[in-house]
């Protein structure tokens, strides 16, 4: 159970997951407010599946006290696709300007294997399914899951959440030029590269000590806090560590060059992951322009 404070106001409410999860006064008054502005990315829903907005079918745990507020994933700006980064290139313009690209190649797939509804799922979804592979690469269950409506074995599924699913239908081929032009900005998502068990210098880019005279000190952490008080080390203190191997999402980047014939895409700058990564590019959520708040 999760409680969240507003002066004069209270609210409790429960969430599927078995963490809490606390929602603040600036993201109530967000949702209340329509000219409340906010500069916070709001990250894919296969990524942070509980955040506050404004529904049709409000969620009856909120909207005794205010309605029109839901818990919910966060929404796409529009269907998306995946692809397989294949590596980075240096790109000249017609007007002779040296742009730095990563080359975005796309494998058989990108169909609609699902359309979920809020009649009957509780939410507006349509799930993708990416790279088709042989059958005995998928498990049983997989298979039965494609196999209802058709569709060849795929290895990668997707959700993307939408305003509205219609128009599409199981077993439909989503065709990139007809998604994405020339110039639009995209946000791409992916697994970056892990880099395993790493120090403080080269997480968190600490200092090192003196390597000469007589320092003992050279890399090591030093002090992670004092001795009786608080007399124990702060949650989320930068210490050595795992590193990279997370999700992440790089937002508002420019599509340079679209070719049907090689079925690639060029996208400016760097995409997270090595070449043979799983990417997940939809249109770019812009504030004003396809996001309320």
């Amino acid at each position: 159970m999760a409680v969240a404070q507003i002066p004069s106001i209270k609210i409790q409410f429960y969430t599927s997951s078995s963490s809490s999860r606390s929602l603040s006064c600036r993201t109530l008054l967000r949702s209340h407010n329509p000219n409340y502005a906010s500069l916070h990315c709001s990250n894919s829903s296969f990524l942070h599946p509980l955040s506050l907005r404004t529904s049709k079918s409000p969620n009856k745990a909120l909207t005794h006290r205010f309605p029109g507020l839901q818990i919910c994933m966060s929404m796409e700006a529009g269907i998306g696709v995946m692809g397989t980064k294949l590596g980075m290139m240096s790109y000249f313009e017609p007007s002779g300007t040296v742009v730095p690209v990563t080359v975005v190649g796309f494998r058989e797939g990108n169909i609609v294997t699902q359309v979920k509804t809020e009649a009957i799922d509780g939410y507006d979804a349509v799930q993708v399914g990416y790279r088709r592979v042989r059958d005995r690469k998928l498990k049983k269950p997989e298979m039965g899951h494609l196999e209802k409506s058709g569709i060849i074995p795929l290895r990668h599924l997707q959700e993307f959440r939408l305003q509205s699913v219609e128009g599409f239908e199981p077993n439909q081929r989503l065709v990139l030029e007809e998604l994405f032009n020339e110039g639009d900005l995209v946000d791409v998502s992916g697994t970056t590269i892990g880099k395993g068990f790493q120090g403080g210098i080269k997480r968190h880019h600490f200092k090192r000590g003196p390597m000469t005279h007589g320092s003992k000190s050279h890399r090591a952490l030093g002090s992670i806090g004092a001795g009786t008080t608080p007399g124990r080390v702060y949650k989320g203190k930068k210490m050595p560590g795992r590193m990279g191997g997370t999700k992440q999402k790089i937002r508002k980047l420019r599509i340079v060059k679209i070719d049907n014939d090689l079925k690639i895409v060029m996208i400016k700058g760097a995409l997270p992951g090595k070449p043979g990564n799983l990417l997940r590019i939809t249109p770019a959520k812009i504030m004003g322009v396809n996001r309320q708040h």
